[in-house]
């Protein structure tokens, strides 16, 4: 524990209080913890200010993104940083900021259980011109449940973005690829297992079989 930041410990042995009992991981020694569901997870946060202390930032990550780190797809919440003051005046303030990171993994559970909820949800977003990634994940989702009208119009929206830089024009690739096969459920299925498997390996996350349903 020696020269361990005190921020940092105090944050840990409140996080394993709260996440451990659901079954939440530490990436490693950072303030990032997981909830893994094989094809998404629920991502835990606490933000260092630009002095000392934490904020929280908790949300979902759908793994067909295929990236090397972890990201925020779907917020649940964000909590302005709190300062570290003394070990007595932040100690129940991480508590509290645990508590709050708990019951909204619990609420992200709850709101996507299984692949229709998340369909249901994604598609139902007002669609916002410039959040590509908002139709991109809408589309895989609808293609997913078989409804291939739906996922087209989404992947459309995606290619008529005017792409901008390198990512886009490569968002755009793969939703070119998945218009063309959005019917065919057992092909997307084949597309996503594929960008899980390799997001997951690139996160460092054990292999899993892809369950989606």
């Amino acid at each position: 524990m020696a020269g361990r930041s005190p921020v940092l410990r105090i944050i840990t042995s409140a996080a394993r209080e709260s996440l451990t009992p659901l079954g939440m991981a530490r990436r490693g020694r950072s303030r990032l913890w997981i909830d893994d569901h094989g094809w998404w997870l629920g991502v835990v946060e606490f933000t260092p200010p630009r002095t000392a202390g934490s904020g929280l930032y908790v949300g979902a990550m759908w793994l067909w993104h295929d990236v090397d780190h972890l990201a925020f797809h779907v917020d649940a919440v964000r909590v302005s940083p709190e300062p570290f003051r003394t070990e007595d005046q932040f100690t129940p303030l991480a508590l509290e900021l645990s508590r709050q990171a708990a019951a909204n993994v619990t609420a992200l559970r709850e709101r996507f259980p299984a692949l229709p909820d998340v369909a249901r949800y994604l598609t139902s977003r007002p669609v916002r011109r410039g959040f590509l990634w908002d139709c991109f994940d809408a589309g895989i989702a609808a293609a997913l449940v078989e409804d291939p009208d739906t996922a087209r119009d989404h992947f459309e929206r995606v290619l008529r973005e005017d792409p901008l830089a390198p990512w886009m024009v490569e968002a755009q690739e793969k939703a070119r690829e998945l218009h063309a096969i959005a019917p065919d459920r057992d092909a997307v299925t084949a597309w996503v297992a594929r960008a899980v498997d390799s997001c997951r390996s690139k996160l460092g996350l054990a292999p899993v079989p892809l369950a989606i349903s």
